[in-house]
């Protein structure tokens, strides 16, 4: 009996990654440098004036991805 392994690209489409804006795991979206945003929370960025409270909150969520995740 032979079993494949699923490379981590492909074990991710089907899974899932957590988007760094709504922390839900989700299979559609970008990478941006060390981060995943999904399809909606993009949109959702693209789309918010800059006085509308959620902006602050996407500012907040957004700075995560300046600061990699250290695993020790």
């Amino acid at each position: 009996m032979e079993v494949e392994m699923l490379n981590s690209t492909a074990a991710k489409d089907l899974v899932g990654e957590a988007c760094v804006v709504c922390e839900e795991v989700k299979s559609v979206g970008i990478h941006l440098y060390t981060a995943f945003i999904c399809k909606e929370c993009e949109k959702d960025i693209i789309h918010t004036d800059t006085d509308n409270p959620k902006y602050k909150y996407y500012l907040k969520q957004l700075k995560k991805v300046n600061n990699p995740e250290i695993y020790s």
